[in-house]
């Protein structure tokens, strides 16, 4: 290579490097101050530093030397584009889109001088890829889950009359999320209840998200509107194969470390907990509304506190800054569900509730 040639490929990995941090800081203020999401604002900084420690094994000395900013050709040249900025997420979009082309010039112009900063833009690259796959995922929470605050969780037990009683008064009673759960039925009893329970739902005057617990095909044949699985169940990743792009999915999550890795994964909303002792599902220990204080200060993903939620507790719920919640038990044990519903919608309002 003559000193021409390498002097431009200085200038394309000086002016890319410098386009690839501008593009992170961008995001990274996005999700810090807009979004205001811990985990995703670690997430993007760790990239930018990464960025920044490779970009030393092309000296900072030869970049400057080579460096022409006041007689670079394309200074000047714009298109509309440029400044079409509809709202800040155009803005990030716009980044991720410099950050991406930034990356793929850094890594295949450094095969040409410094072949080991090629080799580490190229990873860098595909966590580029994943972040922005957590960011646009947090920031385009479904509409679907937008309002929605109380969770419901059934079994399949009863005869058809019982289940379709149970159901409608769910729907009557304004619940926004139905999930059908039961590890006792086997799967052509499944199916059929969960057949009806679309038929019910979309027969009654409000009509619930229905999500359906573990199983992404019974999911598909009973046209659901998602999936929901535990630690020991498939992945995201694999259960979107099945389910396919427009179905939510939901993920269990009984840690920290769990939370980030649905957020990683791009879970459209996560259940955590127990919060407290359950009636209906046992666990090893429950994590307190400590765990929730941790997790509205990590991410932004909708997530619903789950495990012996009732109205004697609620307000510790609110407390810890969760405004949604999955129950079982408390509608089951309760005369009377519209009331019961209607008190827990109340009390995950703000300013309606004494956290005492």
């Amino acid at each position: 290579m003559d000193n021409n040639e390498a002097i431009g490929v200085l200038r394309i990995i000086d002016a890319n490097a410098n386009r690839a941090v501008e593009a992170l800081r961008t995001i990274e203020e996005y999700v810090r101050f807009v979004v205001n999401d811990a985990h995703l604002s670690q997430a993007t900084k760790s990239l930018r530093h990464r960025l920044a420690t490779i970009t030393q094994l092309v000296p900072l000395s030869d970049r400057s030397v080579a460096r022409e900013s006041q007689n670079d050709v394309g200074r000047n040249l714009t298109t509309t584009q440029e400044t079409d900025r509809d709202n800040v997420l155009a803005v990030v979009t716009a980044a991720f889109c410099r950050l991406k082309q930034a990356m793929r010039c850094l890594e295949e112009y450094s095969k040409t001088m410094f072949l080991d900063a090629a080799e580490l833009f190229e990873q860098l690259r595909y966590d580029v890829y994943q972040l922005e796959k957590m960011i646009i995922n947090a920031s385009s929470t479904d509409e679907r889950l937008g309002r929605a605050n109380v969770y419901a969780i059934v079994d399949g037990q009863g005869d058809n009359d019982e289940f379709s009683r149970r159901i409608n008064e769910l729907c009557a009673a304004g619940v926004d999320v139905i999930q059908l759960r039961d590890k006792n039925l086997n799967d052509k009893v499944l199916l059929e209840r969960a057949l009806l329970l679309r038929k019910l739902i979309d027969t009654a005057e409000c009509t619930p998200l229905m999500i359906m617990n573990d199983r992404p095909d019974l999911a598909v044949l009973s046209r659901a509107d998602g999936v929901h699985a535990g630690q020991a169940e498939l992945s995201v990743e694999q259960m979107r194969r099945i389910v396919g792009v427009d179905s939510l999915i939901g993920v269990s999550t009984h840690s920290i470390d769990q939370v980030k890795q649905a957020v990683i994964d791009g879970a459209n909303y996560i259940g955590c907990g127990p919060v407290f002792a359950s009636e209906t599902k046992e666990f090893d220990k429950c994590l307190g509304v400590e765990f929730l204080r941790q997790v509205v200060d990590e991410t932004t993903v909708p997530a619903f506190a789950i495990g012996g939620i009732a109205l004697d507790n609620i307000g510790k719920i609110f407390g810890a800054g969760f405004t949604r919640v999955a129950v079982s038990a408390c509608l089951t044990n309760t005369g009377d569900v519209t009331a019961m519903v209607a008190e827990l919608k109340v009390a995950l309002e703000p300013d309606e509730i004494d956290v005492g």
